[in-house]
């Protein structure tokens, strides 16, 4: 009955989340108690923050680090098909930790063969310090410390600032730290990422390798996931709780990654160093409390309310040449609907904030003509922000605009311009009449034996004197 409810919970995973209008987070106020020092709670179906607690001060994540290095594994392995042999060399150094009481194991020996898949199972339902370490020694050939760089590097790519990882494991490091903001963001990747979402809901989980020699009886190999929010027979079960981690840590307390559904709405919540002990030195799971009591106050509080109706006149802009009405009203593009807090009164949510696209428009408006916009504040926070758009036509009046045409004409640059070119083609026009008229004169004009070549009279040449010689 386990396996099948297991399946089922990881169909719902994967099924696509409704849609609504995306709104910023609102911090409403938790009425239980809780134990956990940072909390954060989302709803998964709108991606809506609705409450928050010491969400950015920095925890020791314990195990719960095995996100990043199920994520790690799956986006960089070759196969998850692939069969490991277990060398128990690999995290035999793990023994001398500072917390060897933090060290958790799920049945595997040295020899086992397990594929990765497998191996992904056992770290992630029981934070299996033997599967961690295993894969990020498969993934990196050897190299631990490559493994946790890509970790690392994979935290940048996400944003998470405030996140760092000094190993896979999950074991006590004074500089591996993460916040319940980052893990909620982390998280909300991972279950994108192919098989995540089913090893992390699964209750319990059969190894796919039979090794006879260290398990004789196969079927009873069976790793059960921490979260026993999820065990019927637990009395901390919860009906539509899955997965997604656990983590528990001597010097940090317990931390726990966990999702819901119910009635069709899904909630993730990330709650960070809850107590282990009580007052009287008992050991609680005031992680698990902390959960149940977080997913009743959002199933019991939440639901889908319509805050702005797509009917509802807003406001109204002025309309030049207009035929009638001189003006156009405004009203939403679409209905907002967004997951509201029911003890606050939705007549809170301030509407007054609008944008216009202009100080006035000019007919003709069709319906539907974006107009400006409209956010939706509460609290000082945004909720929303929607189209304004003309609630109905505004016709032009033919007079209006003839008139308009003409006052506005010698004032555009066409008429500028059709003065200028009318001068230039005028002053063209003066100076070929004045060429034309000089030519004219010029070819009427008697001629003028002034302007004439005179001729060049010829010499008349001397008779040479011969009788010269004879006179003297």
């Amino acid at each position: 009955m386990k396996k099948i409810l297991s399946a089922l919970m990881g169909v719902a995973l994967t099924v696509p989340f409704i849609n609504s209008i995306a709104t910023s987070a609102v911090n409403f106020p938790l009425k239980a108690q809780i134990q956990s020092e940072s909390a954060i709670v989302i709803n998964l179906d709108s991606d809506v923050l609705v409450h928050e607690r010491n969400a950015d001060v920095r925890q020791m994540p314990g195990p719960l680090v095995n996100v990043m290095t199920a994520v790690v594994c799956i986006e960089n392995c070759e196969s998850l098909t692939e069969e490991v042999t277990i060398d128990q060399s690999v995290y035999a150094s793990l023994a001398n930790i500072e917390y060897p009481e933090d060290l958790r194991y799920a049945d595997i020996y040295d020899g086992d063969v397990l594929t990765v898949t497998d191996l992904l199972y056992a770290m992630m339902l029981t934070s299996s310090v033997e599967a961690s370490q295993t894969i990020a020694h498969h993934v990196c050939d050897g190299d631990i410390d490559a493994f946790v760089d890509l970790m690392n590097k994979k935290a940048d790519e996400l944003g998470l600032d405030n996140t760092n990882f000094e190993n896979p494991t999950g074991m006590y490091d004074p500089n591996q730290y993460s916040t319940a903001r980052d893990l909620a963001t982390l998280t909300q990747y991972a279950l994108d990422v192919p098989l995540f979402a089913t090893i992390a809901s699964t209750a319990e989980y059969n190894p796919s390798v039979p090794n006879p020699q260290n398990h004789e009886s196969h079927t009873a190999w069976i790793w059960e996931h921490s979260n026993i929010m999820m065990d019927e027979e637990s009395e901390y079960y919860y009906r539509g709780a899955k997965g997604i981690k656990t983590g528990n840590l001597s010097a940090a307390g317990r931390n726990i990654i966990a999702m819901a559904s119910k009635d069709g709405n899904n909630y993730l919540t990330v709650l960070l160093k809850a107590p282990i002990r009580d007052a009287d030195g008992e050991n609680q799971f005031y992680h698990l409390d902390d959960a149940m009591a977080v997913f009743n106050w959002a199933f019991n509080n939440f639901s889908y309310q319509v805050i702005l109706a797509d009917t509802v006149e807003i406001g109204e802009i002025p309309v030049t040449l207009a035929e009638g009405n001189d003006y156009v009203l405004a009203r939403p593009k679409e209905e907002i609907t967004v997951l509201w807090y029911e003890d606050i009164d939705t007549s809170l949510i301030k509407k007054d904030d609008i944008t216009w696209d202009f100080e006035t428009v000019q007919a003709p408006v069709e319906r539907g003509d974006r107009l400006g916009e409209v956010t939706l504040t509460y609290s000082g926070e945004e909720l929303a922000t929607v189209e304004l758009v003309a609630v109905s036509d505004v016709k032009r009046s033919p007079s209006k605009y003839n008139l308009y045409a003409a006052k506005m004409f010698k004032d555009s640059k066409w008429f500028k311009n059709a003065i200028i070119i009318s001068s230039v083609l005028c002053a063209i026009y003066i100076l070929i009449c004045i060429y034309s008229y000089i030519c004219y004169k010029n070819n009427a004009k008697p001629f003028d034996s002034v302007y004439a070549i005179p001729k060049i009279k010829k010499k008349k040449k001397k008779k040479k004197n011969t009788n010269k010689s004879e006179k003297q």
